[in-house]
């Protein structure tokens, strides 16, 4: 038994659910809307402003995308009706953030040339750099799955090493801080 895939989701106001014979799930809300291709295997029922996902048999394959397909549901719905944000933060001297043109990021790390990423239409994307404070990348979108790639993608150009804390990182992650040389005695 499944302990995620068994709970039932709950649909807020202004979101609706569609799952047609090819079981493709399409979610609509406030903010847009999202599809996702649900495995023949799984069952989705929507009544009563609750989304019930179950599955045919006990095979440890349908098991295993019996949560997975509930959690996808669950994440389209929240998406759709509060979206996501993901906030970055830019350590290090000179380290730089620009939103340019239409959802294009430029970035200046330290690497002798500027880094530039054109941004998913999805994802929209703000850059603020405050005075005397480390600039901060901000991500919206309602696909949490995008908005996590995106924001993989942005940090491995220069992750955080653990020594100073440089490079980028997610605002209120804590670093785990190596102690550096030690001097000879």
């Amino acid at each position: 038994m499944s302990r995620i895939g068994i709970l039932p989701i709950d649909l807020p106001a202004g979101v609706s659910i569609e799952v047609d014979s090819d079981n493709l799930v399409t979610v609509k809300g406030p903010k847009g809307e999202l599809q996702q291709q649900v495995d023949k295997n799984i069952t989705v029922k929507a009544e009563d402003n609750q989304i019930s996902v179950s599955r045919s048999s006990e095979v440890k394959d349908h098991k295993a995308k019996h949560g997975l397909y509930r959690s996808l549901m669950n994440n389209m719905v929240i998406g759709v009706s509060e979206g996501y944000t993901i906030k970055q933060e830019l350590v290090g001297v000179g380290y730089r953030a620009e939103v340019k043109g239409n959802n294009r990021l430029e970035l200046s790390l330290g690497f002798s040339h500027d880094i530039f990423i054109q941004m998913p239409a999805e994802v929209k994307v703000e850059a603020v750099t405050e005075r005397r404070a480390n600039p901060v990348i901000t991500l919206t979108s309602i696909d949490k799955q995008l908005i996590g790639e995106v924001a993989a993608k942005i940090r491995s150009f220069r992750p955080p090493e653990p020594y100073k804390g440089k490079g980028i990182k997610f605002v209120g992650e804590q670093l785990r801080r190596k102690a550096g040389k030690a001097a000879s005695v």
